[in-house]
C-alpha cells in the first residue's frame, strides 16, 4: 500500500505525528518503527528549548490540551542522537522543524541539508512569530509564505517541504495558496486548535501557560473539512492529514476527503500500537471496499454520485448502497 508524498515514496500511509511520540524511540518498544510510512518528529528548534511552565496537559471530553512549548534538545543534539537512532532502525524519518523567526527555520534547513536520513521537512509554522509581537505564522499569508519560500530555497532539493498549517484561520485555503506560491510541496493539516481549560477548584486556568492546543477526536471533523477544501483548491498538490485519528475508518475520512498519507498523534497515549493497528484497519477498510490501491481512494469523496458508482465494485457498491 505505497504512497507518495511529493517525490517521496513511501511503503504505506500511516506516520507518527509530531510531538506524540518525541523521535520514535517510546514507541519501538512496542513495533519496529520501521514498519511505519514514515516517524514524523517533535518539532526541533535551533538550540535546546525547556519549554512552557506546569502544569502542561488537561484532559477535554474526546481530546486533550497540551501546553508543552515546543522542549527539545536542539538541531545539533536532535542529529548526533535522535536521527541518528532512528536511520539505525531504518526508520524515514520527517523532521518537523519550528523557529521564532525566518532564520532560524532557515539555519534548521541547511542543518539538515543532504542528511541521507531526513526523508522530508514538516515546516511548524503554527507557531508565534517573535518578528510580529507573537503573531502565529500560519495565521498571516504573507509570513507564511515568508518562511516556506525561504526555507523550500535552503533545503535539500531531494527533501520534500510541506506546510504545517492551523485551523485557526477565516480561510485555510488562503494561507495553504500562499505556502503553494511560495514552493511548498504540499501540506500537513492540521496542528492543533488553541484551546482553554478553567478549573472550577483552584477557579484559575488549568494549564501553566494559559492556553494549549487541542487535539483528538473532537478536532476530527474540523481536520477532514481543511484537508477537503484544501485538496479541493490545490488537486496536484498531496497532503498529510491528521486530527483524531484513533481507527482505519477515521483514516479513511482523511483519504477520501483528499489526504495521500496520514498522522497518528493522541491516540498512541492510551495504545501505543495505535500507529500500526489504524495501518492494518485501513488497510481492511479499503479492501472491503473494493479500491484495488491507496491512490484510488485518495480524493474520492469529491467525485459526484455516479463517478463513485462507476468506480466502485458491485459488491463495495451494494455494501455503500446499504
Amino acid at each position: 500500500m505505497t504512497t507518495r508524498l511529493s517525490t517521496l515514496t513511501l511503503p504505506n500511509p500511516v506516520l507518527t505525528a509530531s510531538g506524540c511520540a518525541a523521535a520514535g524511540r517510546e514507541l519501538g518498544q512496542f513495533f519496529d518503527v520501521a514498519d511505519l510510512g514514515a516517524v514524523v518528529t517533535k518539532s526541533i528548534m535551533p538550540a535546546a528549548r525547556s519549554g512552557r511552565p506546569t502544569p502542561r496537559m488537561a484532559e477535554t471530553p474526546s481530546g486533550m490540551l497540551n501546553s508543552i512549548g515546543l522542549q527539545g534538545p536542539g538541531i545539533d543534539s536532535f542529529i548526533e542522537n535522535d536521527l541518528a537512532w532512528l536511520a539505525e532502525q531504518g526508520a524515514r524519518t520527517v523532521v518537523s522543524i519550528a523557529g521564532g523567526h525566518t532564520d532560524e527555520f532557515v539555519a534548521l534547513a541547511r542543518k539538515l541539508y543532504g542528511n541521507p536520513a531526513v526523508s522530508m521537512l514538516e515546516v511548524n509554522i503554527s507557531c508565534p512569530n517573535v518578528e510580529s509581537r507573537g503573531q502565529v505564522f500560519a495565521c498571516d499569508a504573507i509570513a507564511s509564505s515568508r518562511v516556506i519560500g525561504a526555507v523550500r530555497r535552503a533545503a535539500d532539493p531531494a527533501q520534500p517541504v510541506f506546510a504545517k498549517l492551523s485551523p485557526d484561520v477565516t480561510d485555510i485555503v488562503h494561507i495553504a495558496r500562499a505556502c503553494a506560491d511560495a514552493g511548498a510541496d504540499g501540506f500537513s493539516l492540521i496542528n492543533t486548535l488553541l484551546g482553554m481549560v478553567i478549573d472550577t477548584d483552584t477557579l484559575a486556568p488549568a494549564l501553566g501557560g494559559v492556553t494549549g492546543g487541542l487535539s483528538g477526536p473532537a478536532i476530527r471533523p474540523v481536520a477532514v473539512r481543511c484537508v477537503w477544501q484544501v485538496r479541493k483548491a490545490f488537486p496536484h498538490l498531496p497532503i498529510l492529514g491528521m486530527g483524531g485519528i484513533r481507527t482505519g475508518l477515521d483514516a479513511l475520512q482523511f483519504v477520501l476527503a483528499g489526504a495521500s498519507a496520514v498522522s497518528v498523534g493522541t491516540a498512541v497515549f492510551g495504545d501505543p500500537t495505535a500507529p500500526i493497528r489504524v495501518l492494518r484497519e485501513l488497510e481492511a477498510a479499503l479492501d472491503q471496499r473494493g479500491f484495488a490501491s491507496l491512490a484510488d481512494a485518495v480524493g474520492f469523496a469529491h467525485l459526484d454520485q455516479f463517478s463513485r458508482a462507476a468506480r466502485l465494485t458491485p459488491a463495495a457498491a451494494e455494501a455503500g448502497a446499504r
